[in-house]
């Protein structure tokens, strides 16, 4: 775990990944809230690509919480199979639509704590969702971001928790916004768990990590 570096070397590390993408997004495909809270919780142990391809059809006949009820857990089921853990899922599935229709009037909520009582939505999923569609600075920790944090010194910390707070209190306002898309990225493209494409970062000269690849 690297220490935590300096504001000055913080506010420098995003103005270059701002130069270098100034306008990151997400890549679970996704049409609304409801199907990017479908999309966030099948992804959980799945990449984004295999989660996409499983919900390419089933967002085109289930793209609301009524519309996935009508569909049924075993019609799920047929969409989501190549999934891990698509089982389990799918009954969470099922009953955030049911929580939905039932409680919220078929419209997913945008607070936090709304969010996390939903079935197979915890913090993460959360601030997903409150990030990218209504464009709040939640800071979603995931392996990636861990990592990133960590390896960097932006936000170091032995649990998720306390990465995600130094992430809130390191990164200036001004970042806020797109930080969480800009790490993810850097993580899953570059600053890869093993064998890290050091020669390829564009805040190596930055960055304290002392096992840098060529």
């Amino acid at each position: 775990m690297a220490k935590q570096l300096s504001y000055h070397k913080i506010h420098e590390i995003f103005s270059r990944f701002q130069a270098s993408e100034p306008e990151p997004k997400g890549e679970l495909h996704h049409t609304n809230a409801f199907t990017l809270v479908v999309a966030v919780a099948l992804s959980a142990q799945a990449t984004d690509a295999g989660v996409n391809k499983a919900t390419a059809k089933l967002f085109e006949i289930a793209d609301t919480p009524q519309k996935m009820l009508d569909l049924g857990e075993d019609g799920l089921i047929a969409h989501i199979k190549t999934i891990g853990l698509f089982r389990n899922k799918a009954k969470n599935v099922i009953k955030l639509s049911r929580i939905l229709v039932d409680e919220y009037g078929g419209v997913v909520p945008s607070s936090r704590a709304a969010l996390q009582s939903l079935p197979g939505v915890g913090r993460k999923t959360a601030n997903v969702v409150l990030n990218m569609w209504w464009h709040q600075p939640a800071q979603a920790v995931d392996t990636h971001i861990f990592r990133v944090g960590n390896r960097t010194g932006i936000a170091p910390g032995r649990n998720v928790d306390v990465v995600e707070r130094a992430l809130e209190d390191n990164i200036p306002a001004e970042f806020q916004l797109h930080a969480h898309h800009w790490l993810i990225l850097h993580g899953r493209y570059i600053c890869v768990a093993r064998k890290p494409k050091c020669g390829a970062c564009l805040i190596r000269d930055l960055c304290p990590f002392e096992d840098k690849t060529q």
